[in-house]
């Protein structure tokens, strides 16, 4: 039986998945770093060397930010395609998706008679909106990026962070710090602030339920509350909402290989 893998090359994290019969054996999650080829090799490797495969076993599907850079991939896949397959994998009933990661965020629609991808928006000019801009407001705040989220729900008075810009919206932050307004407040409005811009791109295509949330930010409890306060409906997040793209580009692999 052919194994099949899918690596997902993202800014800032590489995702790999491992499939066989249409089910999740195997996965790891690390740093890209700048070097994005030693770091899917490396996870490609230690794959491999866990489940006693060799290369020659396995079909390798590779997608995300540097998925041009793994030479060892015998395909490639565009993360829009990915994702909207790897969502199914969790939410075979999934009509629109929602991935924010390291450097853009998406919106996609996906047919509920083909399952393919109907439409989709993407910001990728900005930081704004995604897991790098949380990354430089915890840093201005001062707190470790895993907390940021459950001291935005501690807010009753959300702050107004006006700047679309992260630099802009960095400075915003500090003058806010500086001016005494609590952690609280201002974690709250940066959330806010990345709900409000991501469903605007999101309700442009018309997103509705069912709406999955992947990508590393989704294991943010606060984008996710203010997503959905600016939807108006409810929103689900898969068990591994990482590797949603990693998942897809080995289900792709494995159905374009007669499985």
């Amino acid at each position: 039986m052919k194994t099949f893998i899918g690596i997902d090359i993202g800014s800032l994290a590489t995702k790999i998945a491992l499939i066989q019969d249409g089910k999740l054996i195997d996965h790891r999650t690390e740093r890209s770093t700048y070097d994005f080829k030693r770091i899917g090799h490396n996870l490609f490797d230690e794959l491999l060397k866990k489940n006693a495969l060799n290369k020659d076993e396995v079909f390798l599907m590779s997608t995300g930010y540097g998925r041009n850079t793994i030479d060892i991939a015998d395909d490639r896949v565009t993360e829009i395609t990915a994702h909207a397959k790897g969502t199914q994998f969790f939410f075979p009933d999934v009509h629109s998706v929602i991935d924010i990661g390291g450097q853009d965020s998406k919106a996609i629609l996906i047919s509920k008679k083909t399952g393919n991808v109907m439409d989709f928006q993407m910001n990728d000019k900005c930081a704004a909106g995604t897991g790098r801009f949380l990354e430089v407001m915890a840093h201005a705040l001062e707190v470790p990026i895993e907390e940021i989220g459950d001291l935005a729900l501690n807010s009753n008075k959300p702050s107004a962070i006006s700047s679309t810009c992260t630099v802009f919206a960095e400075s915003e932050v500090i003058s806010l710090f500086a001016r005494g307004t609590s952690k609280h407040d201002i974690a709250a409005g940066i959330h806010k602030s990345i709900a409000r811009r991501v469903a605007g791109m999101a309700k442009r295509i018309g997103v509705a339920p069912l709406l999955v949330f992947c990508g590393g930010v989704a294991k943010n409890i606060a984008v996710k509350k203010f997503l959905e306060e600016e939807l108006g409906f409810e929103i689900v997040i898969p068990n591994h909402p990482q590797l949603t793209g990693a998942i897809g580009a080995a289900l792709i692999a494995q159905e374009h290989n007669g499985n």
